[in-house]
């Protein structure tokens, strides 16, 4: 192991490859990685930003849902979701995933109809092992934990990927997956993206723990803290962990210490809560600005290829949001379909009724179902 066991948790230690500028400050714990997959990973990091961006701009005009962006997290996402197979492993997110989506093959397509109100969005690509979001903090913790049960027992390869927030690691049920996990010694790799902020709660008022490494402590599962902004740093640790728990280990905790530069939700006013000035501070190490530096002076970017890529992806959300305007809605029946095998009689009473109410009130129905 290059980095699993040789960062203590209870020391703070934390893996870092580059500086905020993009330049390498610990060649030794550089990863093996092609300027392909380098250029691939910042193209998807990019695409999340800028749909991020593209999406708060259609809800403020009453076009889109309320949505949770992984803007300033982009990094950690990818780097943790570049390592899985698609196909043999498993994806189980939380609600501020869009980039780890967009790496697992998810379209802007999709996630837009998702937050578009219709949950056909939350569908998978074909052969694409991504689960739908889970706006239940902590449960996907859970649901990652049975899927590795699940690999193990079946004498399968897979291993479980799951991610959650800092507050998150507040939950019981976060604790009570790692410790099941970890006494079956299943293959699965929990990510915590402590982006120091849990909606309005500081992360400093939600634990005393030194950081969130430690609480794998306890389980006796082995943890391990990293700059979650550095795509470098973070595809390193997130490569051995899969590995790591793919080859029989048991599982891995990783802690990505990033920062949510925007808002909890785009109904969210960060502003009221957040220290004066804590923004701003932040900015110079978002993941982005630290890759492209980095992309450049290895002489694989330029600011003439950022422009076209650019303009490349503005094109190409804005066209797959024009298809989810005009696919949005959906039948009522799916509202109640896919809760039972079969509808209970209960469901069907509520059915009659939300018919007979939309069919008194048609104009209700824009936006939604049809």
């Amino acid at each position: 192991m290059k980095y699993i066991g040789k960062f203590d948790p209870q020391k703070d230690e934390v893996v870092r490859v580059m500086d905020k500028d993009g330049k390498i400050i610990n060649p030794k714990l550089a990863p093996s990685i092609s300027d392909e997959e380098l250029i691939k990973a910042y193209s998807i990091m990019n695409l999340s930003r800028r749909q991020d961006d593209y999406q708060n701009k259609m809800q403020r005009q009453g076009r889109l849902l309320s949505f949770l962006s992984s803007t300033g997290q982009e990094a950690c996402e990818v780097a943790y979701t570049m390592v899985i197979d698609p196909k043999n492993d498993f994806f189980v997110s939380g609600y501020r995933n869009n980039a780890a989506w967009l790496t697992m093959g998810q379209t802007v397509r999709n996630i837009m109809l998702y937050w578009a109100g219709n949950e056909a969005g939350a569908k998978a690509p074909e052969g694409v092992n991504s689960l739908p979001p889970n706006i239940i903090i902590g449960s996907q913790y859970s649901q990652a934990t049975g899927i590795a049960f699940a690999e193990k027992y079946q004498g399968k390869k897979g291993v479980a990927v799951t991610t959650t927030g800092d507050g998150g690691m507040s939950e019981g049920e976060t604790y009570e997956a790692m410790n099941f996990a970890k006494l079956h010694e299943l293959p699965v790799v929990f990510v915590c993206e402590n982006n120091k902020w849990a909606i309005s709660t500081p992360t400093v008022q939600q634990t005393k723990s030194l950081n969130i490494a430690v609480k794998a402590i306890a389980t006796g599962m082995p943890s391990i803290k990293v700059d979650g902004n550095d795509f470098l740093a973070s595809y390193a640790v997130a490569k051995e962990a899969v590995e790591f728990a793919r080859s029989g280990n048991g599982p891995v905790l990783i802690e990505f210490d990033t920062y949510r530069l925007g808002a909890h939700s785009s109904s969210d006013a960060p502003d009221v809560y957040r220290p004066k000035g804590e923004f701003e501070d932040r900015v110079p190490y978002e993941p982005l600005i630290r890759l492209k530096a980095y992309m450049i002076a290895k002489g694989i970017w330029s600011e003439e290829k950022q422009t076209a890529l650019n303009e490349e992806q503005d094109k190409h959300i804005a066209a797959e949001f024009a298809w989810v305007e005009q696919n949005k809605n959906y039948p009522i029946e799916d509202i109640f379909n896919y809760q039972y095998a079969e509808l209970t009689e209960d469901l069907k009473d509520q059915l009659a009724e939300a018919k007979e109410f939309f069919a008194k009130y048609p104009e209700t129905k824009d936006g939604g179902h049809h």
